[in-house]
């Protein structure tokens, strides 16, 4: 957990959007992320203090918007995803999007002094799919490189994976749910994200085609 909270925090800070999917649309993914970041570090440098239901908004405004969740779910859920029943795909989507908020809530309040530094990179002019590096840096510990995998949508580019050290989120993921399903189904995975969630009230609501 502490290894997912450490790749969330510096995800947060990149994702960190406080403008329309015109501008998003736009932006090439490199210069979206650096100059968002400087963003969402205003609002964490002044909001000393984060509330719960303050993280659960900033969550809700600001990184839903950035992730395709549907193919975030499909990759981690991988060679089972294609045995999955419609019903059954979009409750997998549902609540791995709300494990991922909970992890990301979490980072958020345990925000104190991090600094990201973003690698210069080139895009081809008809590239849709890319990695934007960086960098996470806090006083006394080495540099933790970060890669985000991204690709172009009609809505902007949006995150599909994140990598830390080299170790991606979503196999990181496809690991341990291929051996829930396994052991307890589809239906045992879905049960199984479902009981870590802290209870409807306080989740994010959901987004159509997220």
């Amino acid at each position: 957990m502490r290894m997912l909270r450490s790749i969330f925090l510096p995800l947060a800070l990149m994702l960190g959007l406080n403008s329309g999917c015109v501008r998003a649309a736009d932006t090439p993914p490199d210069v979206l992320a650096r100059t968002t970041t400087q963003e969402v570090l205003v609002i964490l440098k002044q909001e000393k203090e984060l509330t719960q239901a303050r993280v659960y908004q900033l969550v809700e405004a600001k990184v839903l918007p950035n992730f395709d969740f549907n193919r975030m779910t499909q990759l981690a859920v991988g060679k089972h995803w294609p045995n999955a029943t419609p019903q059954q795909k979009k409750a997998l989507v549902t609540e791995f999007r709300n494990l991922l908020v909970r992890t990301y809530s979490s980072s958020l309040t345990e925000f104190s002094n991090q600094a990201v530094e973003f690698k210069p990179m080139t895009i081809k002019p008809d590239a849709t799919d890319v990695t934007v590096r960086s960098e996470i840096r806090q006083p006394g510990s080495q540099p933790v490189p970060i890669d985000y995998s991204m690709y172009k949508t009609d809505f902007g580019w949006k995150v599909y994976d994140v990598a830390i050290d080299g170790v991606s989120l979503v196999t990181n993921y496809r690991a341990s749910f291929s051996s829930t399903i396994r052991q307890s189904g589809i239906d045992g995975l879905i049960a199984t994200l479902a009981a870590k969630s802290p209870g409807s009230a306080t989740k994010p609501a959901p987004r159509p085609g997220s």
